[in-house]
């Protein structure tokens, strides 16, 4: 598989690490060497087609796959090792996570190769795709679509910048949809035909439309990568760089009304086309052509990395941090939502105001109504961050503020209390929670309460600063006779925001069963 070689290492040796991903179609190894700043350098690549999701319809890896992979898992090891890394992982995909007897053969690579194999979710394998994807390629100011073509499955990402809206897996694969509706060798038109009609209907039944109109289609995955090859030989271009490769959506389809006209062994031979791939091209070619028909883009921009690279710069965030001072998680919080929320909503002054007013009302409120103080910064991290839906466009900017948050991963707050954070700013406007509602069944009727609670009061915070001039410094709270008055602390009179906050007492209302009063209170100041 490679040749022998003899490694010199200098005496301060950087932290060296591979990543190894198991798909349905090949194993592939990433070998690297940690560099200053957070990035690194290849030191070696490998990859041995195994085609382990080949029998993936059964639910059941096949002996004859599995006895491939484990001799390309041990010489893998034994490169590794050539290179004296310091930190191997290992994951594994789509073939791995749905067969049946995957546990059994992941035991089997602990004993007998004496590799842990982490087999990671359809999410996972999206997000790993596109943090690789991002440190790559310049996503500032774009909407994007990102596909992840695998042998078992298609990843698919919406993304507005650096920010993920959604994330839709899909059981598309190359491997997957050959050993479906075969090859095409010999040709076979209605095959075909169902080929397409099966992706084109999987697209609609498993994803939305995107609520932006995507600049272009980023691929990432070997499908893409020997789609750009055969497109750059057939324009006289295979001097160019593949990364960042442009295709239209009328060379795709020219290209697949080409292949699926040949036999297999005709489609081996041609420029560009990677020998092993020759069989299964045609359902990847596919793939792609349902993708750019479905979300109505025309331009494809080739990404060569992928899951590996997004695991080995997962690997380096974890080497940096062992190396680091122990993190203030609070501050890392409170950084993080500063960051999104400047980056989003160009309203983070007018949510730092809400956030305050938010937070003091809740805590005046938690003793007479029974409500949770913890809660208190939860709906605070939701008023900073209820806007940054406008990256995407201001109607429905709420709804696109929840997905924003929800896949945001923000770096100190638990996934749980992310959800809730997402929650509470998606119903800072718009319809009041509903229990039909997607985003709310996700969560438990306790939690559901909370969201209903929380946003109640977000929207009579956000309505003392419909001005947007920060004048409502705090406020009073009194509960007395069954209703409760709000006095909004401010130097002027602050007509507007009191007449917003009336505006948006109903939710409120609901929750608590009790009407709303407000009024000036004056400066404040004796």
């Amino acid at each position: 598989m490679t040749d022998d070689k003899q490694i010199y290492l200098s005496p301060d040796l950087a932290s060296r690490l591979a990543a190894i991903d198991i798909g349905s179609n090949s194993v592939r190894m990433l070998v690297a060497e940690a560099l200053r700043g957070g990035t690194y350098r290849i030191l070696d690549e490998e990859r041995e087609p195994t085609r382990l999701g080949r029998s993936v319809a059964s639910g059941v890896l096949d002996d004859e796959s599995m006895a491939r992979t484990l001799q390309a898992l041990r010489s893998f090891r034994e490169i590794a090792a050539g290179y004296q890394v310091t930190n191997l992982r290992t994951i594994a995909t789509c073939a791995v996570r749905e067969a049946r007897n995957g546990p059994d053969f992941c035991r089997r690579v602990r004993d007998e190769v004496g590799i842990e194999i982490e087999v990671i979710s359809s999410e996972r394998e999206a997000r790993l795709a596109f943090s690789s994807v991002q440190h790559a390629i310049d996503l500032t100011g774009k909407n994007v679509v990102v596909a992840d073509i695998g042998g078992g499955s298609t990843e698919i990402v919406f993304a507005t910048g650096n920010l993920i809206e959604a994330i839709y897996p899909t059981t598309l694969g190359a491997v997957r949809l050959t050993e479906r509706f075969g090859s095409g060798d010999p040709p076979d038109p209605a095959k075909f035909l169902a080929l397409e009609e099966e992706v084109a209907t999987t697209l609609k039944k498993k994803t939305s439309r995107p609520m932006f109109a995507p600049h272009f289609l980023v691929g990432s995955g070997g499908t893409f990568t020997t789609v750009a090859e055969m497109v750059m030989a057939s324009k006289g271009e295979s001097d160019l760089p593949v990364p960042g490769y442009r295709v239209s959506h009328a060379e795709i389809r020219h290209l697949l009304d080409r292949l699926r006209k040949l036999p297999v062994r005709a489609r081996r031979a041609l420029p560009g086309m990677t020998p092993d791939r020759a069989d299964i091209i045609l359902a990847g070619l596919t793939i792609i052509d349902g993708l750019l028909k479905r979300f109505r883009v025309n331009t494809l921009v080739v990404h060569t990395r992928g899951v590996r690279d997004g695991l080995v710069r997962e690997m380096l965030d974890e080497v940096l941090g062992a190396n680091s001072a122990p993190v203030d998680h609070a501050s890392l919080r409170d950084a993080a939502i500063e960051r999104l929320a400047s980056a989003c909503s160009g309203e983070v002054e007018h949510g730092r105001a809400v956030a305050s007013l938010a937070g003091r009302i809740w805590e005046q409120l938690a003793e007479p109504l029974g409500l949770d103080p913890a809660d208190r910064p939860l709906l605070e991290s939701a008023a900073r961050l209820q806007d940054v839906g406008y990256v995407i466009n201001y109607d429905k900017h709420h709804k696109h503020s929840y997905h924003l948050i929800r896949n945001s991963r923000l770096p100190g707050i638990r996934a749980h209390d992310l959800e809730l954070i997402a929650n509470v700013a998606r119903y800072h406007r718009g319809a009041h929670p509903k229990k039909k509602h997607e985003n709310l069944l996700r969560l438990t009727p306790a939690d559901q309460a909370r969201v209903h609670g929380m946003a109640a009061v977000l929207r009579l915070a956000g309505g003392l600063d419909r001005s947007r001039s920060q004048q409502v410094r705090d406020a009073i709270v009194r509960v007395e006779g069954g209703s409760v008055t709000l006095e909004a602390v401010a130097d002027q009179d602050p007509q507007v925001d009191l007449w917003g906050a009336e505006r948006r007492t109903d939710l409120f209302e609901k929750v608590f069963d009790m009407p709303v009063k407000f009024r000036w209170a004056g400066s404040g100041q004796p």
